[in-house]
């Protein structure tokens, strides 16, 4: 081929390959769907297979129990990380686990209709669970925890084993602990378990669940002072965590506020965790 030859030649494909790019770059883009559902119990299995772990490496696992809380529903527990997990998924692009309804439910499982699972059988379910999430493909555990006591300490040893037995990510938040500032900023005042806070933010989900006409200030007790005394079954299903602060309140302004600013605090801290995880090469 001769030099002129060769030019020629060089300027034609030059032409064709900006002529192919422009007519790419002038098509409209379709831009890339979003998984019809993030709810686990919902979604189609091929669908599943598409998403995860390709697009989706991360599984929002909601835990509760059914114990009494004052004037809103037995299983608040259950209603407040469903609706959290529900609200943070796509801002942290997770997939949500069908919720472990029952739990260790500890000093106030005598009153009527709550519901107490033994660290026994709750501990190796919980870990399956966990495991069975991990099978599936996910790489990124976050355990949402909406009761304290002893299922908090369980959580916490299963989430470390499920992690380091299959070298998967775990991370548990007790939304209301974790939340703690926010409670003091809406409300200027600390909360309690179906104090203010934990209200506040089932009336935000749904005030239904509410009953305001049932309430007087005599039911709540302000827990002890570590070492102080103990009360078997504890005498209120509303405990204040400070003398004299979290009684419920029922403003349903000031409840969507703060029901917002905690979800931010949660997607938040999971976004960060996360990149974090990454950055470390984890």
């Amino acid at each position: 081929m001769t030099k002129t030859r060769a030019t020629v030649f060089s300027v034609l494909l030059l032409a064709l390959t900006c002529s192919a790019a422009s007519a790419q770059a002038s098509k409209p883009q379709t831009p890339q769907r979003d998984i019809s559902t993030r709810e686990l119990e919902r979604v189609n299995w091929m669908e599943f297979r598409d998403y995860v772990p390709a697009r989706i490496q991360t599984v929002l696992l909601p835990t509760g129990t059914l114990e009494p809380h004052g004037v809103i529903n037995n299983g608040a527990d259950i209603t407040a990380p469903v609706a959290m997990a529900r609200k943070v998924a796509p801002r942290v692009n997770a997939m949500i686990a069908p919720a472990l309804p029952y739990g260790m439910t500890g000093s106030l499982e005598a009153y009527p209709g709550a519901f107490q699972i033994t660290e026994a059988a709750y501990r190796p379910f919980v870990k399956q669970i966990m495991e069975g999430l991990v099978k599936d493909g996910f790489k990124n555990i976050i355990v949402l925890n909406g009761h304290g006591g002893g299922q908090t300490a369980v959580l916490n040893s299963v989430a470390a084993e499920v992690s380091a037995e299959h070298h998967v990510r775990t991370l548990v938040i007790n939304w209301w602990s974790f939340a703690s500032d926010v409670t003091k900023e809406v409300f200027g005042e600390d909360g309690g378990h179906a104090g203010l806070n934990e209200t506040a933010y089932v009336q935000a989900v749904d005030p239904s669940l509410v009953h305001p006409e049932r309430y007087n200030a005599d039911m709540a007790t302000a827990f002890p002072p570590a070492g102080t005394w103990s009360a078997t079954p504890f005498p209120s299903s509303i405990g204040l965590y400070q003398p004299g602060q979290g009684y419920p309140k029922f403003d349903q302004k000031k409840a969507d506020e703060y029901f917002n600013k905690v979800n931010d605090k949660v997607a938040s801290l999971i976004n960060e965790v996360i990149r974090k995880w990454d950055m470390a090469g984890l």
